[in-house]
């Protein structure tokens, strides 16, 4: 067999490999899951706001029974067809971190009562710096503002759910 052929033999070969590992990346399991898409947010969104005024209840999830701030995003995220996590502390850990200039509706604001303490509340955010929330025994679930001084305040993190 003359040297080129030699030659050429191995090359194709890794040719052929180099162009199918190109091809793997696609099937990686390390790729996070895909974010909701901007439709189930819309929805979460839609949702949110059909409960405006239902009062607050600790522990609650359904309008029948009233929410909690957790418990609002829950039933929200569930209407919409996407899994989450029922406790605040849960749905902070189940988010992505995004900063807030990244912030888009549908994603979550979480918040904490001091600093260095632990998330004890979770908001919708709806845009333009306005989220919706279950706030607090005697209240109902309204819209607030996050530049209002308290939740400027205690603001803590925001969050995508994939």
């Amino acid at each position: 067999m003359p040297s080129s052929q030699c030659l050429s033999r191995p090359l194709l070969l890794f040719g052929l490999l180099f162009l199918g590992l190109l091809t793997l990346p696609g099937c990686s399991t390390l790729r996070a899951p895909p974010a909701a898409d901007a439709a189930e947010k819309l929805s979460v969104v839609k949702t949110a706001r059909q409960l405006l005024g239902i009062p607050y209840r600790y522990g609650g999830s359904t309008p029948k029974a009233g929410f909690d701030c957790s418990g609002l995003v829950y039933y929200s995220y569930r209407q919409a067809g996407l899994n989450i996590a029922r406790t605040s502390k849960q749905q902070y850990h189940q988010a992505q971190p995004v900063s807030r200039r990244q912030l888009q509706p549908g994603d979550l604001i979480f918040f904490r009562s001091r600093y260095g303490g632990f998330v004890s509340h979770v908001g919708i955010y709806l845009g333009k710096d306005e989220f919706i929330h279950a706030p607090s025994r005697g209240k109902k679930v309204s819209i607030s503002h996050l530049d209002t001084p308290y939740w400027k305040r205690h603001y803590y993190s925001a969050g995508r759910i994939h």
